[in-house]
């Protein structure tokens, strides 16, 4: 017998007047898994966490959080927690009743509610702040309250709606690893919204890639990007060279769409006579990211190519004709097909 999912979606659709925020969605999220729903701004996914966390009415179809049907049950009788960008943290009480404030709608008794929000407090290293106010605290010190604030409640799923969007890159990429470890511990359910693939493919067991209120890939992080699906999903989970089916009948001698990653490109000043796939052409630009030179390379019949090689390898100069190779196996056939 299978287990009752911790989320269960059938069907779900969501319209805001004429338009379809929400397209007839099935999906299921597993017991324990950090489940990540990556899309640009408008593509359904923090419409999708609204609907689960009870904010937003649906328009048809279901929601099942472990098992129960709470398609029209309010938000506050949902197992569920829900962390917030902007922190909704409550400038007037302390940290300490900032974190206890859902056991306190609870009815818990305030010594036991004290208790277990310093236990959390704990669980976040922020024991030494719990009687501080919000606005005495760093950015990254408020979102450890927010979060905080949720689990103590001991949620089944804990739904995070762009957390991290509002700290700094050096905060961001600490609170990332933390956050990923805080549920390793708990092994509460986590349904992550966010628009950065890098965060997506970093944090997840799973992501879902939205478009258009649809789910136009699911997978494991590196099914995602080793394998995506369509020209959508290769083009905005991380950076892929895009061939059409002209194109790649010219080069590989096969007629369909294919994607192909920069890093699988290699880029030599001689002919190499063992390589499966090799072209000729002239770097366009060179560009320094730090640790890796991102090339854009011509082809002599004017397709356009991007390479990217580790910084010190090789020095690339515009102008500069050299010979590009890959194997056929780092080949993505591609479909511009959709899944619901």
């Amino acid at each position: 017998m299978q287990p009752t999912p911790p989320v269960l979606l059938r069907a779900l659709t969501k319209r805001f007047g004429e338009v379809v925020a929400v397209d007839g969605l099935d999906l299921t999220v597993h017991d324990g898994e950090f489940f990540s729903m990556l899309g640009p701004s408008g593509s359904g996914k923090t419409t999708v966490l609204r609907l689960i966390a009870g904010f937003e009415r649906a328009t048809s179809g279901t929601i099942e959080l472990d098992g129960q049907d709470v398609t029209a049950t309010a938000a506050h009788q949902r197992d569920v927690s829900t962390v917030f960008q902007d922190y909704a943290l409550f400038p007037h009480l302390s940290v300490l009743d900032n974190v206890a404030y859902g056991l306190r709608v609870r009815r818990v008794p305030k010594r036991s509610r004290h208790e277990k929000a310093r236990e959390a407090l704990a669980l976040m290293r922020l024991e030494q702040v719990a009687e501080r106010r919000p606005h005495q605290l760093s950015g990254g010190q408020r979102q450890r309250v927010a979060l905080a604030r949720a689990i103590v409640v001991q949620p089944k799923v804990l739904l995070l709606d762009e957390p991290l969007g509002a700290l700094d890159l050096k905060l961001r990429e600490q609170m990332q690893v933390e956050l990923k470890q805080l549920q390793r511990r708990l092994g509460t359910t986590f349904v992550f919204v966010t628009h950065d693939q890098e965060e997506a493919l970093s944090l997840s067991d799973r992501v879902a890639v939205f478009d258009q209120g649809r789910i136009v890939q699911i997978g494991t992080p590196a099914e995602i990007y080793e394998r995506p699906a369509s020209p959508y999903v290769a083009q905005f989970v991380g950076t892929s060279n895009l061939f059409d089916s002209a194109t790649s009948q010219r080069l590989f001698g096969i007629a369909r769409r294919h994607g192909l990653r920069p890093e699988k490109i290699q880029l030599h000043h001689e002919r190499v006579p063992d390589a499966e796939i090799v072209v000729e052409g002239v770097i366009a630009e060179s560009i320094y990211l730090g640790s890796e030179i991102r090339v854009h390379l011509q082809l002599d019949d004017g397709t356009q190519l991007i390479v990217l090689e580790r910084a010190g390898e090789h020095t690339e100069h515009r102008g500069e004709k050299v010979v590009a190779s890959w194997s056929r196996r780092d080949l993505v056939p591609l479909t511009d097909e959709k899944a619901s």
